[in-house]
């Protein structure tokens, strides 16, 4: 029976595995140190923030796995031999939950595969600042980490300031954690507004304005120059390197993005950049084996699409994909329109298609921009100048929904109709105040319109 090993146990790496059980018989070993069983990762703040307990993250039962002859072994995978298709493991593996599906080992320590998927995510930056080690000094992406903020920041009696430094979600998911437990904050973002290589000025700066709203010290144009040791290899302080101020604090929070996990794969003869290469199909140049979620890179671009996502989503749709490759369906990776969601603070933030920020928007790319006079709620939509035709839209505070939105990217309708029909888009709960009035009236307003919006048709949102 085909051997199908799995190199973590994320969503891409599980949803592949459940794909593959879907579809086929074939042995499946999912290799993973972080945790015994898969977790909801972004999830991960609502455990510290007292909103759940951990195992409320865990979407399966711990008996799912064995229910679905799925081995788990709780185990770091060290190197790889493509030629002899063996894995080597550090760690004590787990006994396997299925007695007739035994994975044959050579000394305890090798793991033999038919097929490999890699699919070991991601790590948190670090770019060789002084004390960057020093305890104290943590990311915010594992369970582990999760485990050592406790320990690091348990209360505000214990923790008198963190720093945080990095701009990015991982960053301001981690300031409002900290302030949940009433732990001051400074902020150090190395650019002008908050976000702004990824939203445009307005989107930017209305979350700049919430930030300090919550009482965070947001300092925009900072970067960390230094990290300073108490002199018994704990943190005290940090060093901003573009004025020398010395902030002192108990934590340092590296939030400054992530990088694929794969220093492990050096010397097996896998092609790397800044993750392991892949095809369309998410093959690597080795035969058998693949890569799939945070770790993978697009060898060829898909549209406006970064080589590297470290998207939740993107992992899903990946393990599924290459699920029915790997049970005899060869099926090409195709994502489709790009679409996110986050959180800033209490702000909802969706995006769908592409809204550039000004330094990277093309010189045919147009902006319309609406914000609430007095909430933290805006839109802004992006459109061609000549044809008029839609591209993205971020909205802050105004959930939409994205069945309307994919169909009007696919369709390559044009702002007219986006703006009539706007309030099919929106998916707020009942009762909730809507502001589709106001934004078309600006619209209206500012390009020299007439348009009249059209009340929500549930015939049209799902035609």
């Amino acid at each position: 029976m085909e051997h199908i090993v799995i190199i973590g146990n994320g969503i891409a790496g599980v949803t592949a595995a459940r794909h593959i059980r879907k579809l086929s018989n074939k042995k499946i070993t999912i290799v993973s140190a972080e945790t015994d069983y898969f977790f909801s990762r972004t999830a991960l703040m609502y455990v510290y923030m007292g909103h759940m307990k951990f195992e409320h993250t865990q979407p399966y039962e711990n008996a799912f796995w064995r229910k679905n002859n799925i081995n788990l072994v709780r185990a770091y995978a060290e190197t790889i031999d493509p030629q002899n298709k063996k894995i080597h493991v550090k760690g004590r593996p787990t006994k396997f939950y299925n007695k007739n599906i035994h994975v044959p080992t050579v000394d305890g320590e090798w793991i033999s595969y038919d097929k490999l998927v890699i699919a070991t995510g991601s790590k948190p930056n670090k770019f060789g600042w002084p004390g960057q080690d020093l305890e104290g000094v943590q990311g915010l992406y594992s369970k582990q980490d999760l485990d050592l903020l406790e320990k690091n920041a348990p209360n505000n009696d214990r923790c008198k300031r963190a720093v945080i430094v990095g701009g990015g979600l991982i960053g301001i998911e981690l300031a409002e954690m900290l302030r949940t437990r009433d732990i001051p904050v400074t902020f150090l973002v190395r650019e002008s507004s908050f976000w702004n290589g990824v939203l445009p000025n307005g989107d930017s700066q209305m979350i700049n304005e919430h930030i300090r709203e919550h009482h965070i010290d947001l300092r925009l144009n900072a970067s960390l120059k230094e990290i300073v040791s108490d002199g018994n290899g704990k943190v005290k302080s940090v060093i901003i390197a573009e004025t020398g101020e010395e902030i002192e604090c108990n934590l340092v929070g590296l939030t400054a993005g992530v990088t694929p996990n794969i220093d492990f794969l050096k010397g097996s003869g896998i092609e790397l950049g800044r993750g392991v290469k892949v095809n369309r199909f998410l093959e690597t140049n080795i035969a058998d084996v693949y890569a799939i979620g945070d770790c993978a890179e697009q060898r060829e671009a898909i549209g406006h699409r970064k080589p590297v996502e470290a998207v939740w989503y993107t992992g899903r749709m990946m393990g599924e994909v290459l699920a029915h490759t790997l049970c005899g369906n060869r099926t090409e990776y195709r994502p489709g329109h790009w679409f996110n969601s986050a959180k800033f603070l209490d702000i909802e933030y969706q995006t769908y298609g592409w809204v550039f920020p000004e330094r990277k928007k093309k010189d045919s790319e147009i902006h319309f921009h609406w914000r609430h006079p007095k909430e933290k709620i805006c839109i802004t939509v992006a459109f061609d100048r000549d044809s008029e035709t839609f591209l993205g839209i971020n909205t802050f505070g105004i959930r939409i929904r994205h069945e309307v939105l994919d169909r009007w990217l696919t369709e390559k309708r044009n702002m007219d109709h986006v703006m009539a029909h706007l309030a099919d888009a929106n998916f707020d709960p009942e009762f909730y105040k809507g502001f589709e009035s106001e934004i078309v009236s600006k619209y209206n307003a500012d390009f020299g319109k007439s348009i009249t919006l059209k009340k929500k048709s549930l015939i049209r949102i799902f035609q």
